[in-house]
C-alpha cells in the first residue's frame, strides 16, 4: 500500500485578475503547437512578463468556429495595477499579431462575449497596409487581413472580465527528484481542469518567491525561509521540514475560485501517494496579496 503525503492544513492566497480568452486554430495539430509555444513565451510570472498565459484546452475541430483544431489560451493580468486595462491590451496586441498572425495557417477568435472588450482586430489589421477589410467569416464578424501565405482571420473585438490569479501547491520531497514527479503528475492532473492555466514551464515553478526584497529595485525574491540548502544557514528561521530535500511549485491561474478549488483537489489527488513526497503546502501571505483563499483540504472550503 502506497504512502500518502501529508497535507498542510493550510491555503493559497489566491489575487485578481483581468484575463481574455482567445481560441487559436491552425491546420493542424503541428501548427497550433507552434503557436502556442510562441503566444505564451515569456509569460510565466507577472513580476517581470507582461502578462502569465497558457493553454486552457484543445477543442476539436467539431467545436471550432473553421472547423480546424483548435486551442484555447487564457492571458491573466494582475487587476491591482492601476493599468490593467492597458497592460492586458499590450500583451493581447503584442502576443497576436507578433506569434499568431506570423505562424502559418493560423486564426484568432474571441471568447468571451463580455461587455468590456478591446477592438484589437482593428488595431492588427494595420499591418495590412490600407489591404485590410472587414469581412463575416463561419458566422462572425472579422478582419480578414492578406498576408504572403493567404489570408489572416481574426475577430473584430475580443473581451475581457474578472478571473484569478495564485492559486498555487508545493510538493516537498524527501528527493529532488521526488518533488518534481509529484509535482508533474500534480500539473498534469490540474491541466485536465477546463477553465485553468498553469503558467510555468511544464507547469510547474522551481523557484517559488515571496513579495519584496532586501533589494529595493526587486518587487519580489527566493522565499529563503523555503530554501533547504539554507537550512543550516537560517536555523530556526527555516520552514524547510524534516526530511525534505527540495521543494517545487504549480501555480494556478484561472477563471474563478471554484474552477480553481477543483484543479487543486485533482492535483493534490494525483499526486499525494508519489513515492518519496513528504508533505503538500501552499504558500500565502495572511490575506495580505488576495481574499480568495483555495484550501487544500476540500472539507475547509466554503461552498
Amino acid at each position: 500500500m502506497s504512502q500518502r503525503a501529508e497535507i498542510d492544513d493550510t491555503y493559497a492566497e489566491a489575487f485578481r485578475s483581468i484575463y481574455a480568452e482567445v481560441l487559436i486554430t491552425a491546420r493542424d495539430r503541428v501548427w497550433l503547437g507552434h503557436a502556442l509555444n510562441a503566444v505564451t513565451g515569456n509569460a510565466s510570472s507577472s513580476i517581470l512578463c507582461d502578462c502569465e498565459a497558457g493553454l486552457d484546452r484543445y477543442l476539436d475541430s467539431d467545436a471550432t468556429p473553421d472547423h480546424r483544431p483548435g486551442a484555447v489560451v487564457q492571458f491573466h493580468v494582475p487587476r491591482f495595477h492601476k493599468d490593467r486595462d492597458k497592460r492586458l491590451e499590450r500583451a493581447l496586441l503584442v502576443r497576436l499579431s507578433q506569434n499568431v498572425l506570423t505562424c502559418p495557417t493560423t486564426a484568432c477568435f474571441n471568447l468571451l462575449d463580455e461587455p468590456t472588450f478591446f477592438k484589437l482586430g482593428r488595431k492588427i489589421a494595420f499591418f495590412g497596409d490600407g489591404h485590410q477589410f472587414r469581412a463575416e467569416r463561419s458566422g462572425r464578424k472579422v478582419w480578414v487581413i492578406p498576408i504572403l501565405s493567404g489570408e489572416f482571420v481574426l475577430d473584430r473585438r475580443f473581451g475581457y472580465r474578472d478571473g484569478l490569479m495564485g492559486g498555487n501547491l508545493w510538493f516537498m520531497g524527501a528527493s529532488p527528484d521526488a518533488a518534481l514527479l509529484a509535482a508533474e503528475r500534480a500539473a498534469h492532473a490540474a491541466s485536465e481542469m477546463p477553465g485553468v492555466i498553469l503558467p510555468f514551464p511544464g507547469g510547474v515553478a522551481s523557484s517559488g518567491s515571496k513579495a519584496g526584497s532586501r533589494y529595493k529595485f526587486a518587487i519580489a525574491s527566493t522565499y529563503e525561509a523555503y530554501c533547504p540548502t539554507l537550512r543550516d544557514k537560517l536555523g530556526e528561521k527555516s520552514k524547510v521540514p524534516p526530511g525534505v530535500a527540495a521543494i517545487q511549485e504549480i501555480i494556478i491561474n484561472g477563471r474563478d475560485l471554484p474552477t480553481i478549488a477543483k484543479a487543486t483537489q485533482a492535483a493534490i489527488a494525483a499526486s499525494m501517494e508519489t513515492p518519496g513526497l513528504v508533505k503538500i503546502s501552499a504558500g500565502n501571505y495572511g490575506g495580505r496579496l488576495g481574499k480568495s483563499f483555495v484550501y487544500l483540504r476540500p472539507e475547509n472550503q466554503p461552498v
